[in-house]
């Protein structure tokens, strides 16, 4: 008898529908083809250890598995659950009339139990593209798959459950999620707040032009100066996620299998700050069975590179065409996957070797030309995609010592909101383009032109920095954020002024 049941195989970011042939005959032998890997073909054993111990028979018959399309490569253990319904529907154990009708997935314990799987909201969102009247998975996944409208998704702990509901003696109980309610409830419960910060009123206005117009920005300063302290409190003044952004986040998130248990929708910006012993393919992607790197994981959110200078120079150099393009393409000699990589850079590190390079107390102890050899650490590409470089100097005892806190995120965040509202209602004929940052040479050529004294300005100072073309598309990009922050539509003198302050390793005598 010939059965079909129906997966999931995830490619990238979306999911390709997987169609599980089970012809079972006269014989005793097992055979799985449809390029399967390891994980997929040792499912055999844990299907009949689990059909066992629920009362039910591997048939011991000649059963033939087919996984089409047969050319894509099908991983992971997520197919054990539709695996094993097929096979008993063939068998003839089970009514296989309704199984066409239902997407499964899941992977089995030698109990029968469900167990939790990677990447089920880009599948549910599938499953409902394909017209699949429900989605049955493991019951720790079930509030991510159920935020995809029209869709009847069922979570399930045993395949017990799942045997009786195909055969009609059970009825299960579709999750319902309510996507917008869950969207709005949390997003704005941060953990750490501006106000918490004393002094660095420079360092704080830079972080707000950075979030304004989605920047990436360095800052540069002794140990202890509150480099990480200000990077962390970042995501609290940032713009919240609208529900496209939430959705394709939380996609990367399943497919990386970063998502919490019972977590529907990721409701605030991720900051990702990995170490800086991390290789160049977990920070971009990659492997024998391609995953998302670091920056796909910080899509629409911070990607946060404590202490630049000790990372790996081929991991900073990889990371310059995403910077750029806002997408990372991994390409394998089958296949090539292409994850998003929208995201803000923000980096700290110290200005030398012992940290007290242009220190306003401590004497800097590193040897001639120390200074210079550790900045050559970061490549004069990589620092021309920063748009903001900003030197901290250490707090002073009496601003430490005040008990006044500071301004608040919140209102930090509501000029940056604002700003980024003038921003939105700027690109709206510019499909892709949502912020000054991601802003082409044409939008620059339409709505940064400085005035007359303004270009005089800037070339001087670009004259003086030695700048390059790039370097100078920074400065009007960060100038027309100013101006957004300021509410004025033509950019001024002081809002280029601004921008070119915020270039401090452009600096004539920088390292020397």
């Amino acid at each position: 008898m010939l059965v079909k049941s129906f997966a999931a195989a995830v490619q990238g970011i979306s999911a390709t529908i997987v169609t599980i042939e089970v012809n079972c005959t006269k014989g005793v032998s097992f055979f799985l083809v449809g390029l399967p890997d390891v994980a997929v073909r040792e499912s055999h054993e844990r299907i009949i250890s689990a059909l066992q111990v629920n009362g039910y028979k591997f048939p011991g018959n000649r059963v033939v598995v087919n996984m089409a399309p047969a050319d894509i490569r099908k991983e992971g253990s997520a197919y054990d659950l539709p695996l094993a319904l097929a096979i008993l529907a063939a068998a003839g154990q089970v009514d296989g009339s309704r199984l066409d009708q239902y997407l499964m997935m899941g992977e089995l314990s030698l109990d029968g139990s469900l167990m939790p799987i990677k990447g089920v909201l880009p599948i549910a969102i599938k499953a409902r593209e394909e017209g699949f009247k429900g989605f049955i998975l493991p019951k720790q996944n079930v509030r991510e798959a159920a935020v995809v409208n029209n869709l009847a998704v069922y979570g399930v702990e045993n395949i017990k459950e799942v045997i009786e509901f195909i055969d009609g003696k059970r009825t299960l109980e579709a999750t319902q999620v309510n996507t917008r309610e869950e969207f709005y409830a949390h997003k704005e419960a941060f953990m750490f707040d501006f106000s918490d910060v004393r002094g660095q009123e420079n360092v704080k206005r830079a972080l707000e032009v950075a979030a304004a117009g989605g920047h990436n920005a360095i800052m540069i300063g002794a140990p202890g100066s509150g480099k990480s302290m200000l990077a962390k409190r970042l995501p609290s003044i940032l713009p919240p996620f609208t529900l496209n952004e939430s959705l394709e986040t939380t996609k990367i998130h399943s497919v990386a299998g970063k998502l919490g248990g019972g977590t529907s929708l990721m409701t605030q910006r991720p900051f990702r700050s990995p170490h800086h012993s991390i290789s160049h393919v977990a920070m971009v992607g990659g492997g024998a069975y391609p995953q998302p790197g670091e920056i796909s994981l910080a899509t629409n959110g911070i990607l946060f590179l404590d202490e630049l200078p000790e990372f790996n120079r081929s991991v900073l150099e990889v990371m310059r065409q995403p910077l750029e393009d806002r997408y990372i393409n991994i390409s394998r000699a089958k296949f090539s996957v292409n994850y998003p990589a929208s995201f803000m850079l923000v980096a700290s590190m110290n200005p030398c070797p012992c940290g007290y390079y242009n220190h306003p107390e401590r004497p800097c102890l590193c040897p001639p030309g120390a200074v210079q050899k550790y900045m050559n650490k970061i490549s004069g590409p990589l620092l021309d995609r920063i748009d903001i470089q900003i030197e901290i100097v250490p707090v002073p005892f009496e601003k430490i010592s005040i008990q006044t806190p500071s301004e608040p995120s919140a209102h930090v965040r509501e000029r940056v909101i604002k700003a980024r509202a003038i921003q939105e209602e700027r690109f709206k004929a510019h499909p892709g383009i949502y912020c000054n940052a991601q802003m082409e040479t044409k939008q620059l050529h339409q709505y940064a032109i400085p005035d007359a004294a303004g270009m005089q300005l800037l070339k001087q100072a670009m004259t003086r920095l030695n700048l390059s073309a790039r370097a100078y598309d920074r400065i009007l990009k960060v100038s027309r954020t100013i101006a957004d922050l300021d509410g004025t539509e033509k950019i001024e003198t002081p809002h280029l002024a601004e921008a070119i302050h915020y270039r401090n390793l452009d600096r004539e005598g920088w390292g020397t």
